[in-house]
């Protein structure tokens, strides 16, 4: 059995798909069935479910609002993680808490190890972070796993917004200094589901892993690969300008190199992200041969 926290966004929907489809049984919580900083609501669902492995997809995202917004920032990505650990550690259910690459400053040359030094730049990396250090403080049968550049056919994402911007506009502008590892929601709900049996079998895997696509990218190439995809279905192809950071500016920091290596989850659990261009091409067709589903 799997409980899902923050069951509405984009992870947590697409892990519920999942579990529907491999048969896995789970349990889904959305932010208004449960909300992960109360802590009697939290004690509550896991009393209900009984054993399980717990799964904490919620958390604040808005990277920019948070640098304004930042008590709430703290209460969704500190406080929810960490009365969620408590109450993980008391009824004896391991947990998987979801973290981000922003973490980290950028400055490093390689991709970043899982022992890397963090430093964060904004607050919403910030507040992710201490939420780390919370799960760690508070539920010793934890895994971390830091994530990178998500996009799905859930949600808001970059991805969608591109397909929209495609329709509205004849140029986008899109920064070519920053460098990551788009992910799709689909590899990170079978990273979910990779790891869940090995808690259940109480093997020795706790720590901090990262888990993104091998093939670093900058949003300008990633940006161009979705235009291309959508070409064929809408006809549409938006001329894509390459900026940089400076160009356009955001009330937080960005890392300029955000790459997370991920050998040590493929050496612990046997798996590696799919290639992000073939995600990024289902995503696409799913969305525009399934319109209803785009919104």
């Amino acid at each position: 059995m799997i409980v899902i926290f923050g069951a509405g966004g984009q992870v947590g929907q697409e892990l519920a798909c999942a579990c529907s489809a491999q048969g896995v049984r789970y349990r889904a919580f959305s932010r208004a069935e449960v909300d992960i900083a109360d802590p009697e609501a939290v004690a509550q669902a896991l009393r209900r479910i009984g054993g399980a492995v717990a799964v904490n997809a919620a958390g604040y995202t808005n990277v920019d609002l948070a640098e304004a917004d930042v008590l709430q920032a703290t209460r969704c990505n500190v406080r929810g993680p960490s009365v969620l650990a408590e109450a993980c550690a008391a009824a004896g259910v391991p947990l998987i808490h979801l973290s981000t690459d922003y973490v980290f400053d950028g400055k490093a040359a390689a991709a970043y190890l899982e022992n890397d030094a963090t430093r964060p730049l904004s607050i919403y990396g910030q507040t992710k972070l201490d939420g780390e250090e919370a799960v760690q403080a508070r539920q010793p049968e934890h895994v971390i796993l830091r994530i990178s550049w998500i996009f799905s056919a859930f949600g808001k994402n970059v991805l969608k917004t591109v397909l929209r911007l495609s329709r509205e506009r004849d140029e986008l502008r899109f920064v070519a200094d920053q460098r990551g590892c788009p992910t799709a929601t689909a590899d990170i709900a079978e990273a979910i589901l990779a790891i869940a049996p090995r808690f259940a079998a109480r093997e020795p895997i706790v720590g901090t892993y990262h888990f993104a696509s091998d093939a670093a990218t900058t949003w300008f190439d990633f940006v161009n690969h979705v235009v291309e995809a959508q070409a064929p279905f809408t006809g549409r192809r938006p001329r894509v300008i390459p900026i940089t950071t400076n160009e356009y500016p955001t009330p937080a920091r960005r890392p300029a190199n955000s790459v997370l290596d991920s050998r040590l989850f493929a050496r612990t659990f046997g798996l590696r992200a799919r290639p992000w261009q073939d995600r990024v091409d289902e995503v696409v067709r799913r969305l525009l041969t399934a319109p209803a589903e785009a919104a």
